[in-house]
């Protein structure tokens, strides 16, 4: 975080909500739950952007356990060579790549809960669903937490400095201090990569 700051001072004002982001991030991963990531425009490609770095290896190559090698080797065809190329993943969906069902669902009901019933259809009590929204008012990212938050599930909001409908609603806002929606997309990239890097040392060294 001292790295984070000293690079981005600006977000010295998010301290607390980042340590509780990570804290939901840990918690998520620790319960075997899984994050489920929604947002429009930018905002979706950040979505696919954060599984990218969660699914995978990101800073370090997060090898498999001796266990795991052992059963790949002992019940697997080519099992050495698949497990010392497999990396240990934090289990996460971008809801907005699920393309067939979105636009179908957009066609056949109702485009402001697109992603609702994605959640409704995918989460679970341990799982953490993500919304990411420049303005903290997307109709259909507050519908997802909305959603999330009637069936118990935690949720994690990224915004922009001003209070919003995410901001009320979710269990923690990273609310970023900017109120430009580039600017503020500027910041979401540096907040989710600190999410994510310090997330992958703390669980795989």
């Amino acid at each position: 975080m001292k790295e984070l700051f000293e690079r981005y001072p600006q977000l010295e004002v998010c301290r607390e909500s980042l340590e509780k982001a990570l804290s939901l991030m840990l918690e998520t991963y620790r319960k075997g739950g899984k994050i489920l990531l929604c947002g429009n425009g930018g905002s979706c490609a950040d979505c696919d952007h954060i599984v990218g770095e969660l699914m995978k290896g990101f800073l370090s190559m997060r090898p498999a356990t001796e266990e795991m090698k052992n059963k790949f080797v002992n019940e697997c065809d080519d099992g050495e060579y698949i497990i010392n190329n497999l990396q240990r993943g934090i289990p996460a969906i971008s809801l907005p790549a699920q393309s067939a069902v979105l636009s179908a669902f957009i066609n056949d009901v109702q485009p402001d809960l697109m992603y609702a019933q994605l959640v409704y259809g995918y989460a679970k009590e341990n799982d953490l669903v993500v919304g990411l929204s420049t303005s903290g008012n997307s109709g259909n990212v507050v519908n997802a937490v909305k959603t999330a938050k009637t069936l118990g599930v935690n949720t994690l909001s990224l915004t922009g400095a001003k209070d919003s409908k995410l901001s009320e609603i979710s269990t923690c806002t990273i609310k970023v201090p900017e109120t430009e929606t580039f600017k503020i997309q500027e910041l979401h990239l540096p907040v989710y990569h600190w999410l994510c890097a310090e997330i992958e040392r703390i669980l795989f060294g």
